[in-house]
Formats: structure tokens, C-alpha cells, sequence
């Protein structure tokens, strides 16, 4: 009797877990198949796809052919369609070698699909891994291809990709406009691709005459299941070659902030984003960065650099950010470095950007620094909640 009475807990014990683990495995939106094979039937089909836009372990163009979906385009981002280029390089035009598809780059001559490139395209499908960063150029590129699926009038379906910063909002709002920041939004925006496509269109930002013509836009989104705002999501494939684990995702708002400065952020090693230095700056860890892909020629190549590391297990991690920008690093960077008139050689990109490069000079604290920020990030904040199609972190 006392057997089988262990034999039922057990029993039961395993469906109570397998209850909870059903009830947290998030699958993307590409893995809803059902909800938009149904959309793409019989027509062409324009791809904005890179090497995350998976359907479990299958990319998305080789899932879409074994149903007989036609697909005649394909769009790349930055780091191209394999996502091996490195940071910032220009993407060329290509074809695809196993399925002689057209690749038409959208970053290098141009950022958006011309009236050509559309004209054997019925309908656009998006399907990229975001990892919510204001100065991750994946949402300027989803910006653009919105204006030119509104300019040609292409319906438009994104599928959804839980974003792994999806947890919290922080950081300066932006006063300018580049291709690595378009929209008045703070570094960490807490919104994944889906949200903010609704934002572009709700608050009318998108750059198209009349601004109406946005909400005439055949938009679709395919959600995520099982994701809030809550998730601590970690993608199945690094979302961009120096992006390499979910530590490097969770760090890069707070150190990526010291691109374009004098300092090394660990591009070249194989923890870019959690080691942080520069060769005459003089600390016990040193590291020296090389050649890699995605990192054909960091800063400081092959030098000895001394710095910081904030390398850890993933708990580490996010106790150590605490779901805030951390701006203290860049303090403490910029205060151990001999010649301050030579810290901020390139820092010209964001406006946003220029004013917390002159407020550390200024030798502002942090928290000076955080109530500056203020109070457009309450107003963004409020703005973001009527797009939100996940429960939100509160």
C-alpha cells in the first residue's frame, strides 16, 4: 500500500511540473504558425529576417518553403542574414546560395525597401530578435520598413520575439534623431518589436505625408505566448555577433554607453559588454582584445588593456544591474582615465548621448545625472503603457 501511494505522488508530483513548465515555456510568435500560414498563402512573400528568425531550430525561409510559401525577397539588417558582420559594417546586395533568393541590404546604401525592390512582393513578414536597446539599430530598421509598406501599400506582419531587457525602463529620452536612435524613447524601452510597431503608429512617428497615412497600415502582429513583462526570456541563438550570452544582453545598455569613447568594451574577447578598459588606465584585470568574427579589428587590438569585469552567472548579472542603467561604470571609467580632454573623441552620435558626456565632465553624481532624466521618462513610461500587449513588470 505504502508503495503505491508513492507511486501516485510521484505520479502526480510530475504532472504538477510539467503543469508549471508548460505554463512558462514562452514560444515566440514564429512558432504560431497556424495563426499566420493562413495569411501568406498564395502569396509572395518579402522577408525581414536575419539568423535569429528561427521556428525552433529550423530558420524561418526554409520552414516557409516546406509549405510551399513563396518566397521571393529577402531583407537583412545590420550584421547581415547569417549575422556574422561585423559592428557597423556596410551590407552588400547578395543571393541566397541555397535558395537563390534575392538579399537586398537594408543597412549600407540605403535603410528601407524602394518601390522596385517590393514589386514581386504581396506581403512583408519581420521576424527579428530584439534585445530592447535604444542604440540596437533592429528597431530603426523595422521603423523603415513600416514607411515603405505603408508607401507601397504592403500589408505587414511582424511575429513577435520576447525582448530579454523586456523588464524594466531606464535611461535618458532621446532629443534627436540618427539611425541609432529615431524616436523620442529612453535606452531601455521595456516593449518588445510588436509594442513598439504599435507606439510608431499610435503616436504617429512614423516619417510618412499626410501623418494619417499610418493608420492605414495593415499591420498584423503575431504574439508571444506565455511571455509578460515579468519573463527573463534568454534567446536560443545570440541575437548579434558580439552579443554572445544573456549576460553580454543584460550589460550592453549600461556599457555599450561607452562606444564611441576611448574606451574598449570587451569587442574582441568572449565577453564583449562584461569587461570594460583601456590601456592607460591601471587596474589588476587586464584583457587583450583579437581578431574574431564580428570583431575583424576591435579597439586595441592585440594591446594589453586594463579595466573592469563584471562577468558572472546570469543571477550575478541582474542583481548587479538591478534593473536600471548602470551609469556608474562610465563614471568610474572616465574618472581613472589620465587625460580627460581625450575621453570623448567620437561621442556625437545622440544628442542624448553629448548631454551625459557633458554632465560627467561636469563631474555630476549619478544621481544628479538620473533626476535630469526627468520628466520625460515618466511621460514615455505613460506612453508606452497604451501599447503593451503583454502584462506588464507593474
Amino acid at each position: 500500500m505504502k508503495n503505491k501511494f508513492f507511486t501516485l505522488f510521484i505520479f502526480f508530483f510530475i504532472v504538477f511540473l510539467c503543469g508549471s513548465y508548460e505554463k512558462q515555456w514562452i514560444q515566440p510568435g514564429a512558432e504560431q504558425t497556424d495563426l499566420y500560414f493562413p495569411i501568406l498563402q498564395g502569396k509572395r512573400v518579402g522577408l525581414f529576417v536575419n539568423q535569429s528568425s528561427l521556428v525552433g531550430k529550423t530558420h524561418l525561409v526554409d520552414v516557409l518553403r516546406k509549405h510551399e510559401i513563396s518566397v521571393t525577397k529577402i531583407f537583412v539588417p545590420e550584421h547581415g542574414f547569417r549575422g556574422n558582420a561585423d559592428d557597423g559594417d556596410k551590407i552588400e546586395n547578395s543571393i541566397d546560395p541555397n535558395t537563390s533568393i534575392p538579399i537586398i541590404s537594408l543597412y549600407g546604401k540605403k535603410v528601407k525597401p524602394s518601390a522596385s525592390d517590393l514589386e514581386n512582393v504581396d506581403i512583408l513578414l519581420f521576424d527579428i530578435q530584439d534585445v530592447g536597446v535604444r542604440f540596437y539599430t533592429f528597431i530603426s530598421s523595422l521603423q523603415r520598413l513600416m514607411e515603405a509598406a505603408i508607401e507601397n501599400d504592403k500589408p505587414l506582419v511582424i511575429l513577435d520575439r520576447p525582448n530579454p531587457n523586456g523588464f524594466y525602463v531606464d535611461g535618458p529620452v532621446l532629443n534627436s534623431k540618427s539611425f541609432t536612435g529615431l524616436q523620442p524613447i529612453p535606452i531601455v524601452y521595456g516593449m518588445t518589436m510588436g509594442e513598439y510597431a504599435k507606439m510608431l503608429v499610435g503616436e504617429q512617428w512614423l516619417a510618412v505625408t499626410p501623418k494619417s497615412r499610418a493608420s492605414h497600415l495593415q499591420l498584423t502582429i503575431i504574439p508571444n505566448v506565455n511571455y509578460t513583462h515579468k519573463s527573463l526570456y534568454e534567446p536560443p541563438i545570440k541575437p548579434s555577433p558580439n552579443l554572445p550570452s544573456i549576460q553580454s544582453i543584460y550589460l550592453y545598455p549600461s556599457i555599450g554607453l561607452m562606444e564611441g569613447t576611448i574606451i574598449s568594451v570587451g569587442r574582441g574577447t568572449d565577453k564583449p559588454f562584461q569587461i570594460f578598459g583601456h590601456p592607460k588606465i591601471f587596474t589588476e584585470f587586464t584583457f587583450i582584445p583579437l581578431a574574431r568574427e564580428g570583431a575583424g579589428n576591435p579597439l586595441y587590438h592585440n594591446e594589453v588593456v586594463h579595466g573592469w569585469n563584471l562577468a558572472g552567472t546570469k543571477t550575478e548579472v541582474l542583481k548587479l544591474i538591478n534593473s536600471k542603467l548602470q551609469i556608474k561604470y562610465f563614471i568610474q571609467a572616465y574618472q581613472a582615465y589620465p587625460d580627460k580632454n581625450k575621453f570623448f573623441p567620437v561621442f556625437k552620435s545622440e544628442a542624448s548621448k553629448k548631454s551625459l558626456a557633458a554632465q560627467i565632465q561636469a563631474g555630476m553624481s549619478e544621481e544628479e545625472i538620473r533626476k535630469s532624466w526627468e520628466p520625460a521618462l515618466s511621460n514615455f513610461k505613460k506612453i508606452r503603457k497604451k501599447y503593451l500587449i503583454y502584462p506588464d513588470f507593474e
